[in-house]
């Protein structure tokens, strides 16, 4: 009987020795899969982070691709921030100025990745901007400085830092204003660096974005760049000048008040072209875009008198050298971009510098070969009967 009871107690501890293994196992393979969830759900959350991290970030702004709208009541600001901070390769960005609304309370700086949205940029602690109402530099407070001159609409407000600060815990900050630098402030780094903001705070006020600019063109790149300042302009007669603006400034009560910008210069065959951009269309859109002689009535729209043609925005009809226009085109609205040029015959030479101020009146044109009729196109169907 003592037998039989020893080999029962060892078949049963035998037996558990083989169980604990067993059990060990399960309990293995429950923490591995345990852990795996756990891994699983850490990857989803940190992508999860990135993506919230690369979104940008706005209040009471209405984005429109490029385009950054006031969307609010004028009692609070509405703010934006670009998804991503400024780095050496990508160290400046640019807001033109659409429209400056009621006040023109617009901001262009830089803050960090979470800034509040309900304050201008500049006016907490680790953000700057340069505000175009006033002229103003807020660092980091509610209290500016006089900083540069104030901005309107057509300005364009860069923004950017120096490259070779980044590393350093310090970033050199510095603003431009139609292409030349205002100045700059030195400011310490976010940790996670600095993004780009437009603030805002009245109605009306819109701004296009360009995240992609860039700052210190090489001399040939910007002698590309059309620089419309009022020394450009042969004579203004109730239009003023603000940067690559346009403004019409007369009383707008009858037929003769009638604003006029002729250029100082013609065009000629290295500069053949022009274009114009419908910012703001007024109450009616009288806006004509063409060409006329260097003596042109002041008090004329292009296309009325002799010796001009013009295509008017508010009826799309073309005038030349009468006060009755012919249905021409469409009508042009806010937004879009008209556009007149010449073509030149290909014998066409002057004899004078096109860049001289009398060139159209000391010019003799001469013809190689035949003589060539000098024909302006008006649309497809003349030149297409021309070419036959």
């Amino acid at each position: 009987a003592r037998e039989r009871e020893r080999g029962n107690l060892c078949r049963q501890l035998k037996g558990d020795l083989h169980r604990k293994p067993r059990c060990h196992g399960k309990m293995e393979d429950f923490n591995l899969h345990y852990r795996f969830l756990n891994w699983r759900r850490r990857i989803r959350e940190i992508r999860e982070v990135r993506a919230v991290r690369h979104q940008e970030r706005y209040k009471r702004i209405l984005v429109d691709g490029d385009i950054l709208s006031y969307h609010g009541n004028s009692d609070e600001v509405g703010c934006y921030v670009a998804p991503r901070p400024l780095t050496k390769e990508n160290n400046y960005f640019e807001v033109c100025i659409m429209d400056t609304g009621v006040r023109g309370t617009i901001a262009v700086g830089l803050v960090p990745q979470y800034y509040k949205l309900d304050h201008q940029p500049g006016w907490l602690p680790h953000s700057v901007a340069y505000h175009a109402d006033d002229g103003k530099l807020f660092n980091g407070n509610g209290v500016g400085q006089q900083f540069g001159p104030k901005c309107f609409a057509g300005d364009r407000i860069g923004c950017g830092v120096q490259t070779e600060f980044f590393d350093r815990g310090m970033a050199t900050v510095f603003f431009t204003r139609n292409g030349k630098e205002v100045g700059s402030v030195v400011m310490a780094m976010s940790p996670d660096g600095l993004f780009p903001a437009v603030g805002m705070h009245s109605l009306g006020e819109e701004v296009r974005i360009d995240l992609q600019a860039e700052w210190g063109l090489d001399e040939d790149d910007s002698a590309m760049m059309v620089d419309s300042h009022e020394d450009e302009w042969g004579r203004l007669h109730d239009v003023k000048v603000c940067g690559t603006l346009l403004e019409y400034i007369g009383k707008g009560k009858s037929i003769m008040d009638v604003g006029l910008a002729q250029a100082r210069h013609s065009l000629s065959t290295r500069s053949h072209y022009f274009e114009v951009e419908i910012v703001d269309p007024g109450e009616k859109c009288y806006i004509a875009l063409g060409l006329a002689r260097k003596d042109y009535p002041k008090n004329r729209h292009p296309g009325w008198s002799r010796g001009s043609v013009a295509y008017h925005a508010d009826d799309g009809k073309l005038f030349q050298g009468s006060g009755v226009g012919d249905p021409f085109g469409p009508r042009c609205y806010k937004g879009d971009i008209m556009g007149c040029g010449i073509m030149f015959p290909r014998d066409y030479i002057l004899d004078s510098d096109a860049d001289s101020d009398e060139c159209i009146d000391a010019a003799e044109v001469k013809y190689k070969q035949r003589r060539v009729r000098n024909i302006m196109y008006f649309n497809d169907e003349d030149e297409e009967d021309e070419g036959e």
